[in-house]
């Protein structure tokens, strides 16, 4: 959605008060004009419909184009499991050309790092908050995949454009693009959509492709194409064409612009994200005991899982790596209950809040097993800023402070990832 409707949930950013500062000044010093809303994007009438009406001319501002088709896409994602287990998440929206083509990285001048601070400044941390929730990268870095969904998608549609807003407010064509694919999003909720139909969730269950199209195509109004990874469902994309600008047009759903889905006719999985943790055993004196101590063996890895799934390892120095031989860490008992660990750089400590690994730690922290992950200060539990690529590295924080992506330290017998 555009600026014409007000903006709520959210504290207004800098930007927005300085603009609201100078259009109450301009307006008490002036009262023969009428000042402009800061940031409107320009009026459009919406009888033409992208993608069922040629380009004759027509103000691009108003009118999608090229891409006058736009692709709301999901993704389910179990291995690993990202977001919440009785939704999809979003993939983006894109704007396709009407025959399947699209255009990419249309405006390099408009590639921005800072997407959440941007949603903010706008006086948006409602988005952003929901966005953290729904718009998931499965490697971990939401962020990136919003900055990517931007440089390479936004910046292509017609109406976004900068010179389409008749007082334009830095970044908001990047907050209308967040703002529009989120409310599509609500609008096709998936998960319900199939649920409504019988399917759901399952390790066993197997459905037939024509079911699921048929489920989705009735919760959206027009056919959907539906992609598959291995034989299990992946992804959904839901056709639009606009009625006006993307900002405060009229979206109709409208069948493929050429794709066609990749899913098997039958026996398609549609596995749950997490699994269904099994049954506490319980006796007449009530549930067994936790088990803490240490690991069986005095040599091994710690694995690190998270989002519920295995990504990495810790390397000697005490950091999150996703590539590469693990370390080999040696346990040495301290109590009955607790040890240190020892990679070949020295023992290791949180120090600061972040694990190290060093030849100058003086004092080891101690650890236990805690129904075999590692546990530190009562805690199986730990944080980083966000997930390593390639050969970046990850520091591991013991509290959450900042840190929003939590992690679990599991100990492995010696070997390599």
């Amino acid at each position: 959605m555009g600026y014409l409707q007000p903006q709520t949930g959210g504290n207004l950013g800098p930007q927005k008060i300085l603009k609201a500062l100078s259009t109450w000044w301009l307006s008490s010093t002036a009262d023969d004009k009428q000042s402009t809303a800061p940031g409107v994007s320009r009026s459009c009438s919406s009888g033409e419909i992208s993608c069922q009406i040629q380009y004759h001319g027509q103000d691009t501002c108003c009118f999608n184009y090229p891409g006058g088709q736009m692709l709301q896409t999901q993704f389910w994602d179990a291995d690993p499991a990202v977001g919440p287990d009785d939704s999809w998440t979003i993939h983006g929206l894109w704007p396709d050309h009407c025959n399947g083509g699209f255009d990419q990285f249309c405006d390099p001048k408009r590639r921005y790092s800072n997407i959440s601070l941007i949603l903010v400044d706008a006086g948006r941390a409602d988005l952003l908050q929901y966005m953290t929730e729904f718009w998931k990268d499965y490697k971990g870095d939401d962020s990136h995949l919003w900055q990517h969904e931007w440089e390479k998608h936004g910046t292509c549609v017609s109406t976004l454009e900068t010179r389409c807003y008749e007082d334009y407010q830095p970044q908001q064509d990047v907050v209308d693009y967040f703002d529009k694919s989120v409310e599509i999003f609500k609008q096709v909720p998936s998960y319900e959509f199939l649920a409504a139909n019988g399917i759901l969730p399952s390790h066993t269950q197997r459905y037939a492709l024509t079911d699921i199209e048929s489920a989705l195509e009735s919760g959206h109004g027009a056919p959907v194409t539906v992609h598959c990874r291995q034989g299990a469902l992946s992804e959904i994309w839901y056709h639009f064409n606009i009625a006006g600008s993307l900002q405060t047009g009229r979206f109709v759903p409208a069948p493929p612009d050429g794709q066609k889905s990749n899913c098997p006719k039958s026996g398609i999985r549609y596995p749950p994200k997490r699994s269904t943790p099994e049954p506490t055993k319980t006796t007449s004196r009530g549930s067994e005991p936790t088990h803490t101590g240490h690991p069986k063996t005095q040599r091994g890895n710690l694995m690190v899982s998270s989002l519920g799934h295995r990504r990495g390892c810790i390397i000697s120095y005490g950091t999150w790596f996703t590539s590469g031989t693990c370390a080999t860490f040696r346990t040495q008992k301290v109590t009955d209950n607790t040890f240190t660990l020892k990679s070949s750089k020295g023992f290791c400590a949180f120090e600061d809040d972040a694990l190290r690994c060093h030849s100058h730690v003086n004092k080891p922290s101690e650890f236990t097993i805690t129904e075999g992950k590692v546990s530190y200060a009562g805690n199986t539990t730990f944080y980083a800023d966000k997930a390593p690529k390639g050969h970046v590295q990850s520091i591991i924080y013991a509290s959450q402070a900042e840190h929003l992506l939590e992690l679990e330290l599991e100990w492995s017998p010696k070997g390599s990832f």
